[in-house]
């Protein structure tokens, strides 16, 4: 695909491939220099390519979930349910080994699993057809989640507005829209003409080269600054929103995102300035009672000393402290925006609300 390309929308971040046994993703560690699609057969390509970060963002994760263990449950040849099921345990406990902290990883595979047990009087083959329409549902839902995201989201907005926003959640983090992203999509549509500061983010540098280059391209008025220039921006007034995304929401509120996020709510609790957390239903795990619950993942150390450099920028014997995520205390968040509405404090009880929600109750 053509790097000139302005419609952001045509790039698809996960696709199925069924006749090929194919998973296609972008591989989002070569943007914004190169768009290439892979296609991955196997389980090991597939769980490699989530632990990479080749797909990534929650519901991203989520949707190559599903379709990568339909396509291992796929090539399953056991007939009978007791040898299938056992197979396809392995398979989603394989999968679920590539990325602790996603909480999308866990609830797509445990979606599945459910679909499999549900359908086990049938034949192996109306599984396997049951599994695939599933996988589809997924996708499907994610592009509804993330417009209804961003119309929410929407409201607590006014043209003009600058925004600042941390790592990407965006269309390359989902099937369409994005979670943090999707109110300054929308708002695009309907002339809001949004300024948005995209924080670097690093040590993966997910806003420089990805959150700043799908902004770009779909031609909404974003700069991009280091991650230490926040404050800078806040202070001068150029800020009147944060809206971040996240990987996992406990049900007292507090959030994991991308290491960082904690840091700009405290910035943005200093400045007065409103933060917001954009959260799927699916990545709110109501069994983790807070932030401390949280499983944070530790990376390898040379994504910070050498990974974007020439030459290794730092002592070879240095030591490293590399967590993927950090955890924002629920008391610096202004609201959880969700596909069913927006959650506020106390969240113990707002978040309840939100799915009653969801299951039709209120």
């Amino acid at each position: 695909m053509s790097n000139t390309t302005k419609n952001v929308y045509d790039m698809e971040t996960v696709m199925l491939d069924d006749a090929n046994s194919e998973l296609i993703i972008i591989d989002q560690t070569l943007l914004p220099n190169e768009t290439v699609y892979l296609k991955l057969k196997t389980q090991e390509e597939i769980w490699e390519a989530i632990y990479k970060l080749r797909v990534r963002g929650a519901p991203a994760i989520g949707v190559a979930a599903a379709y990568g263990i339909y396509l291992g449950a796929k090539a399953i040849s056991a007939q009978k349910y007791e040898e299938f099921y056992s197979e396809f345990i392995k398979l989603k406990e394989y999968l679920a080994s590539s990325r602790p902290t996603a909480v999308n990883l866990f609830w797509a595979l445990d979606r599945m699993d459910e679909y499999v047990k549900a359908n086990k009087d049938k034949s192996i083959d109306d599984i396997k057809n049951e599994l695939l329409k599933e996988s589809h549902k997924i996708k499907e839902e994610d592009t509804w989640v993330c417009r209804s995201i961003g119309e929410y989201g929407l409201t607590l907005l006014k043209p003009g507005m600058g925004i600042l926003t941390h790592c990407n959640a965006g269309q390359l983090a989902t099937s369409k829209y994005g979670t943090a992203l999707a109110p300054i999509y929308v708002g695009q549509e309907k002339g809001y003409n949004l300024k948005v500061f995209a924080d670097e983010t690093r040590p993966l540098l997910q806003g420089a080269r990805l959150t700043a280059y799908e902004l770009n391209k779909a031609g909404v008025d974003v700069t991009l600054i280091c991650d230490n220039m926040a404050s800078a921006v806040m202070k001068n007034g150029w800020v009147q929103a944060v809206f971040v995304g996240c990987d996992r929401v406990a049900a007292n509120g507090d959030t994991a995102n991308k290491i960082g996020t904690s840091g700009v709510a405290i910035l943005a609790k200093n400045y007065n300035i409103p933060f917001y957390v954009c959260a799927p239903t699916s990545t709110i795990d109501m069994n983790c009672a807070s932030g401390e619950d949280i499983c944070i993942e530790e990376r390898n150390p040379d994504e910070v000393t050498e990974m974007w450099y020439e030459k290794r920028m730092a002592p070879k014997d240095i030591k490293v402290f590399n967590p993927a995520f950090d955890v924002t205390d629920e008391k610096f968040i202004t609201g959880i925006i969700t596909e069913y509405g927006i959650a506020k404090a106390p969240y113990n009880e707002s978040l309840k609300e939100i799915f009653k929600r969801k299951r039709g109750t209120v």
